[in-house]
């Protein structure tokens, strides 16, 4: 595949499976070529020097199961989309790695849900490569995930340029699923009883909102102009980021964060939030960095 592909890990799990038909579903609304990866940490080179006794007797029938299965998963995924070009790889490596180095030339990268247990597959490397820069925008598939509903699709804004790249990447999913798009800006992390300011300390509260909803409108102008199919319904909170977008995620198709944004307001969107919803979302969450 010349162009770049839709690339989704699979590691045998339930959740990964998920991740494959949302990822078949989204590489064909984007007009993309889907790429299944299962990597194999053992033996932990292709062509290692050290063999261990009945290595090859273990090692062939593994990956002939591995292939069978990554085989019925790519008809599974022509039969969603007939006309959608569909491949598996099965390379040798560090899973982190190998979906790592594939992702610096992906149109995007799915995963299955985060996993504590390791595995042969990608185990628990969601964090891992979250944690990486550049590369394709992450999707980790969270819940009972498949086709996307009718849910609306956040997007959290901070202002920053992660935001804005969060931003392009709701509105052209929204518009290609015909979903509502919710706009939020969170910016506090201040706690919201007031028994526990200092009595003395007034806070302009008005000024602040009406700062904050400066900063969504302004974030989404632009968007909205590009995508005026898309209907956007705006939300401005004093709540702590996290728990604002997964209030906000409740029956959402989809939850879109910027990862380590830093905008006008010095407590809002930090490098937790983005870790924190791929770990709580009670749906798909998409990560995105500046470019």
């Amino acid at each position: 595949m010349s162009e770049k592909a839709v690339v989704v890990g699979f590691d045998l799990g339930e959740s990964s499976r998920r991740a494959v038909r949302w990822a078949a579903r989204e590489a064909a609304g984007r007009g993309r070529p889907l790429l299944l990866v299962h990597a194999l940490t053992w033996p932990f080179e292709e062509h290692t020097a050290i063999r261990v006794p009945g290595e090859g007797d273990v090692a062939e029938p593994l990956q002939q199961a591995l292939r069978h299965e990554l085989a019925e998963l790519v008809e599974e995924c022509r039969r969603i989309d007939a006309d959608l070009p569909v491949r598996s790889e099965l390379p040798f490596g560090d899973p982190a790695e190998v979906l790592a180095a594939m992702a610096a030339d992906a149109d995007l990268l799915v995963l299955g849900g985060p996993r504590l247990e390791p595995s042969v597959g990608i185990g628990a490397t969601s964090a891992e490569l979250l944690a990486r820069r550049g590369g394709a925008p992450v999707v980790v598939v969270r819940g009972g995930a498949g086709e996307p509903g009718p849910g609306p699709v956040v997007v959290g804004v901070d202002g920053s340029a992660a935001s804005r790249a969060a931003i392009g990447f709701a509105f052209d999913f929204a518009s290609r699923n015909r979903c509502e798009l919710v706009t939020a800006h969170a910016w506090s992390d201040l706690p919201l009883d007031p028994f526990q300011w200092v009595s003395h300390w007034e806070l302009a509260w008005a000024e602040v909102r009406e700062e904050a909803a400066e900063v969504l409108a302004e974030s989404v102008a632009g968007w909205a102009e590009q995508y005026p199919d898309v209907a956007v319904r705006r939300v401005v909170t004093p709540e702590k980021p996290t728990e604002a977008l997964l209030r906000e995620a409740e029956g959402a198709s989809l939850l879109v964060v910027g990862s380590h944004g830093r905008g006008r307001f010095r407590r809002s969107f930090l490098g937790s939030v983005s870790h924190a919803v791929v770990n709580r979302a009670p749906c798909p969450v998409a990560v995105l960095r500046a470019a």
